[in-house]
């Protein structure tokens, strides 16, 4: 069993994928050809927003939105410890300081009634995650940050095709970032990304800095980076588009068919838990995720049965030594606490009801070892 199964997405999609890939052969433009334009207009409309621009991974999408707002040394831009490195990562690279807000520890979003006690006269921006495929509470967040006029911007790696009250993740605040990375609900065959923004200004800077800060060639307005998306890449994605509708409908019926079947578990076994899922939003199962007791002993149980698993953050970022000195080490307990038990499931949109009901059985067994001491 694949934790994501790309193989089976790749067979049901191999004709297009690959003309798409023989047309950018053909017509030779590796760098910023056609399909670039042809991919960014696409996203754009799918989400609602006024400007698209394509980049080369996630990670270069909040970087390089950062940069668009002249984000500088000693400023301060409050996020969550609960995330990948990327998030904080893109913040300290450009000298500023990552104020780390503790999750709700039901969702292992950013907790909303936090944010506004760690606003200081330094805050320049917030930038919640969209954890686990669920958009965090952006109505909130939006509201605070207008009140201390603070732009937004939603690390929407996880969450790309996510509704939240009739909108879509990446359009929800002053600028979304979203990732290609292979794993991803919508991912290409290598690294890419984009960001969303409806201020023209942002984009055009968004744009120059994509490409060394130019303007026009040779003509260096700002100071950018290499960060375009490959036109391969687009043309992946492209390719992958006409499917991605069933394949978000998909994810929310495999994630709605995991918590039912898992429910009694969690009435069974104490330390056993599901992520909720607040009514106002769907999830895209970017990763489906659960709370586990002595999860060492749960995943190698699950190994020996043949079904994978990976956990999805063993270690929150104020307890690495990267980024230790940002927070004291009890500044976020709930992120510790979900750090210790979260552990994700088999997840894709060709994951079959039977390797799902396999999934299910083996995790039952675990559970029930541990009961027993077996």
């Amino acid at each position: 069993m694949h934790f994501i199964d790309l193989k089976a997405q790749y067979a049901t999609l191999k004709t297009d994928i690959d003309a798409a890939i023989h047309r950018v052969l053909d017509h030779g433009q590796y760098i910023m050809g056609p399909e670039v334009k042809q991919l960014e207009t696409a996203l754009a409309e799918r989400v609602g927003a006024r400007h698209c621009v394509t980049v080369s991974s996630g990670t270069e999408a909040l970087l390089i939105a950062l940069m668009a707002l002249d984000l500088q040394p000693g400023d301060e831009v409050i996020t969550t410890p609960f995330t990948f490195a990327a998030t904080a990562e893109v913040i300290a690279l450009l000298g500023a300081k990552p104020v780390f807000v503790d999750i709700e520890p039901d969702t292992c979003n950013i907790d909303p009634t936090r944010i506004e006690a760690a606003i200081t006269p330094k805050t320049r921006a917030i930038m919640p995650v969209s954890l686990y495929g669920q958009v965090a509470d952006m109505a909130e967040i939006n509201a605070i940050a207008a009140r201390h006029q603070l732009p937004v911007i939603e690390d929407a790696a996880q969450s790309f095709g996510a509704t939240y009250r009739g909108g879509h993740s990446g359009h929800l605040s002053t600028i979304g970032c979203t990732s290609f990375f292979p794993s991803k609900p919508l991912g290409c065959y290598g690294d890419g990304g984009a960001l969303f923004t409806d201020d023209d200004a942002l984009a055009q800077a968004a744009r120059e800095i994509r490409v060394h800060g130019q303007s026009a060639r040779y003509t260096h307005t700002r100071v950018g980076l290499g960060g375009r998306m490959d036109t391969l890449q687009c043309a992946v994605v492209l390719a992958k588009l006409p499917r991605f509708d069933w394949e978000l409908q998909r994810r929310r019926e495999l994630g709605a068919r995991y918590h039912q079947l898992l429910a009694p578990l969690a009435e069974r076994h104490p330390g056993f838990g599901l992520l909720t899922v607040r009514p106002d939003r769907d999830s895209v199962w970017g990763q489906y995720t659960v709370f586990v007791p002595a999860r060492a002993k749960v995943q190698a149980a699950l190994q020996a049965a043949g079904i994978p698993t990976a956990v999805h953050y063993p270690k929150p970022l104020h307890h690495q030594a990267a980024y230790a000195a940002f927070c004291c080490p009890d500044c976020c307990p709930h992120s510790v606490a979900a750090a210790a038990r979260v552990m994700s499931l088999p997840m894709s949109p060709d994951l079959s009801e039977a390797d799902q009901d396999r999934v299910v059985a083996a995790l039952a067994d675990a559970l029930a070892g541990l009961s027993t001491g077996t």
